[in-house]
């Protein structure tokens, strides 16, 4: 990890050959100062201390608190101790730091940008965001400029920690803009924590955020790379994708967010979100709704207080290949719409509380080749609801409560195993599927049942 820390901070700084070192206060008092003064290439170097100024900065000039030829990477209590040392404090003012192309920021905090409002983080925090505007604190809209903003150039933001502005943390807007925000600490922002939108691709990696207003980090029409983030404890997501966003969202830790840990909604937003770990959230370990159709694959999902993985309100969700397990209602979860679309393939899934897939009215489901279990317990391993349909084909269902599949809806049931290793206490029911009256139920002559009561029970 630290080579990979030295690696990117000498990345940041590639596009410069630095003519000049410029000393903040040494050689000026501030830090704009410096800047005003730097030619393309130059480094305003700036010392321990704290700075109540806006600056913005030049293009191909730095602002650093430490050498890239000494690039200390001693931790302090959040980020690097050097960036805690050294604050750009904006007085409530914001922008705090204003990018400019090819301009690099290393090492400092930012702060004071705006106010940060206690009691009205309070209080969105209460009801997990559910009454926040779209346009509150989200990156791109106006009169919501962020501590740091990097607008319609390609910049680069690393190891800074950025904490208690009145709006967005970090903020990237622009069509082309490919600016990396990587190693930063993000925190108590009144908005998005990193936030990407309105055509910009780019990359945010490494970072860590967390109690901010919105999502750790979001995604409003954009496809930047989001990578190997920490995000925990925010009021919405920790990554929340929306507007049309195709990111790839890869191998981030998002945990105890007060809403998914990774949320995607809109027409058109279509990630790919592969190889993350989303835990102990307030809602869905991975949400998907409004029309949305994420690709959600190799995830482990577990613990969450609703779903590991949950679907509405029309989405179209391809889920494949994920571990889910430990969450306290369903599995994979799919609420009433009218038109919803999912492909749910190749999984792990173990049900604990509650079903592992459950399966409501207005959905059209594809469920093949998934390990589907639960140890003890007495509801089914499936439950599809009245005007819901799936094709169930090459699963392996292992369990030992009321049914592997309870169908009140239409279902084609092909090439399956169901294993039930030990009869239910109590009696029966113990079906390997299990069709209400009113249900339509395709059997097909190649399921293997074992241990099961009945295969087929219905009307």
């Amino acid at each position: 990890m630290k080579r990979l820390l030295i690696l990117q901070q000498l990345l940041a700084f590639s596009t410069c050959v630095f003519a000049a070192e410029i000393a903040v206060p040494g050689d000026f008092p501030t830090i704009q100062a410096g800047i005003d003064a730097a030619k393309p290439g130059d480094l305003v170097l700036v010392a321990p201390g704290r700075y109540l100024e806006q600056i913005t900065l030049r293009e191909r000039v730095s602002v650093s608190s430490a050498s890239p030829a000494k690039p200390d990477l001693e931790k302090g209590k959040l980020g690097l101790k050097r960036a805690e040392a050294v604050i750009i404090d904006a007085g409530g003012k914001s922008p705090a730091v204003l990018m400019a192309a090819d301009s690099s920021l290393e090492g400092v905090t930012v702060t004071g940008a705006g106010k940060f409002d206690q009691a009205e983080f309070d209080k969105h925090y209460a009801t997990r965001g559910e009454n926040l505007r779209d346009e509150q604190g989200a990156t791109g809209v106006d009169g919501a400029a962020p501590a740091v903003q990097i607008d319609d150039v390609t910049a680069t933001v690393a190891n800074c920690i950025v904490h208690d502005n009145g709006n967005p943390g970090i903020g990237v807007s622009g069509e082309g803009n490919r600016s990396m925000i990587t190693g930063c600490v993000v925190y108590r922002n009144m908005g998005g924590g990193i936030g990407f939108a309105n055509g910009p691709e780019g990359e945010a990696s490494d970072n860590t955020c967390f109690q901010n207003l919105r999502a750790g980090i979001g995604c409003r029409k954009s496809k930047p790379k989001i990578a190997r983030n920490r995000c925990y404890d925010n009021v919405r997501a920790g990554i929340g994708i929306r507007e049309g966003s195709t990111p790839l969202v890869l191998e981030n830790e998002c945990y105890e967010n007060r809403r998914a840990g990774i949320g995607n909604r809109m027409k058109d937003t279509a990630p790919e979100i592969r190889g993350n770990k989303c835990y102990r959230n307030g809602m869905a370990g991975i949400g998907t709704r409004n029309e949305a159709a994420p690709l959600i694959i190799e995830n482990e999902c577990y613990e969450n207080r609703l779903a590991g993985i949950g679907a509405m309100a029309n989405a179209k969700p391809t889920i494949v290949k994920n571990k889910i397990y430990g969450n306290q209602a369903a599995a994979i979860g799919l609420d009433a719409c009218e038109s919803g679309v999912a492909v749910i393939q190749e999984n792990e899934i173990t049900a604990s509380t509650l079903v592992a897939i459950g399966m409501k009215a207005g959905w059209t489901v594809t469920v093949e080749k998934n390990q589907i279990k639960r140890e003890g317990g007495m509801p089914p391993l499936v439950m599809v609801f009245e005007g819901a349909k799936a094709d169930f084909s090459k699963n392996t269902f292992t369990g030992s409560g009321v049914a592997a599949i309870r169908s009140q809806g239409e279902i084609k049931v092909n090439g399956n195993v169901f294993k039930c290793p030990a009869p239910r206490k109590g009696g029966p029911p113990q079906f390997a599927v299990w069709a209400l009256a009113g249900s339509k139920v395709d059997y097909g002559d190649d399921n293997q049942v074992e241990g099961w009561r009945e295969a087929l029970v219905g009307p």
